[in-house]
């Protein structure tokens, strides 16, 4: 049994799930802990993002949703992250609607990561409120809510909020917030202060002190697959 599983979660696009997931992931196994990544978006910007061809792949999260292939024998190790993967491309979308029809269709990612053993699962969510993301919320322990510093922040958020407590009241009762990252963050702009302060307002003590700024290095690492613990490394 996984000791910890924590889902990457905003319905918006673009605030910076993929970016966490891996560098958490990354931060994590660096301090010892044995972490896989599920890529649970149909976009597998995760997948390439740790320098695989999502294109090539011979058995995605996909297939071992409806028991094509084996989570085992899915899975990847990302040597050069110290991280395990189990990747996803764009068949991903189609278990939307594949779902449907399956019996116990919001348990079925539980099902599968309920058989593995790691100190740490780090679920990447894709950016809507659909199945794929009950799944992730059910099979979740704790949530990460990235939102960006910028002027709507805040849309959608009560709809996050409400479907969060739907999974937890119906489906997953000790699923909790972990916790909100304010991400993309300008210190130097009045409306990123505005924007913090709203969501503290919202999140009070949910919210983390740490702030990750809006950053040239972080965007490009990974288009050379490498995390923030790399580029640094390398600077």
């Amino acid at each position: 049994m996984a000791k910890h599983i924590i889902a990457i979660l905003n319905q918006k696009g673009g605030v910076g799930k993929t970016t966490t997931t891996i560098n958490l992931a990354a931060f994590l196994s660096k301090d010892g802990k044995k972490v896989l990544v599920c890529d649970c978006d149909p976009q597998g910007n995760t997948t390439s993002g740790l320098g695989l061809n999502k294109q090539t792949l011979d058995a995605t999260l996909y297939d071992v949703l409806f028991s094509r292939a084996d989570v085992s024998k899915t899975i990847r190790e990302v040597t050069s992250h110290g991280i395990y993967l189990l990747p996803a491309n764009a068949q991903l979308a189609g278990a939307e609607v594949e779902l449907v029809g399956v019996m116990q269709r919001e348990s079925q990612l539980k099902q599968v990561l309920d058989k593995l053993d790691y100190d740490y699962i780090i679920i990447d969510c894709p950016p809507a409120l659909g199945l794929l993301t009950v799944n992730a919320l059910t099979a979740a322990d704790e949530v990460l809510i990235p939102v960006q510093a910028e002027y709507y922040a805040l849309e959608g958020l009560s709809q996050l909020l409400s479907v969060i407590q739907q999974v937890k009241q119906a489906l997953n009762p000790s699923l909790n917030i972990l916790g909100v990252v304010i991400t993309l963050y300008d210190g130097r702009t009045s409306l990123a202060e505005q924007v913090r302060g709203e969501i503290e307002k919202h999140f009070g003590a949910k919210v983390f002190n740490t702030l990750i700024p809006r950053n040239v290095r972080l965007a490009e690492a990974p288009s050379f697959g490498k995390n923030h613990c790399r580029t640094r490394q390398m600077e």
